[in-house]
């Protein structure tokens, strides 16, 4: 996919909420993707920026998810 070819992108909160997971851990898992990995900060009037993803991010985010929670089971880690 060509990341300039991004026609929308979708909030946090509406990712987080079907794969089940919390919007915080969500953050902490989109701090490790950059902006070609489909992570997009949108800013309006105020200072704060709200978190989107494209359709590529998203599919990122969660091979990232599956990542962090492997590693989080494995014993010793």
């Amino acid at each position: 996919m060509h990341i300039n070819k991004v026609d929308h992108v979708t909030t946090v909160e509406r990712v987080a909420a079907p794969l089940g997971e919390s919007v915080d851990f969500i953050h902490d898992v989109a701090l490790e993707m950059d902006t070609e990995d489909g992570v997009v900060w949108v800013y309006g009037v105020g200072d704060d920026g709200v978190l989107t993803f494209t359709n590529f991010g998203i599919e990122t985010l969660v091979e990232l998810i599956e990542i962090h929670k492997d590693l989080r089971f494995r014993p010793g880690v």
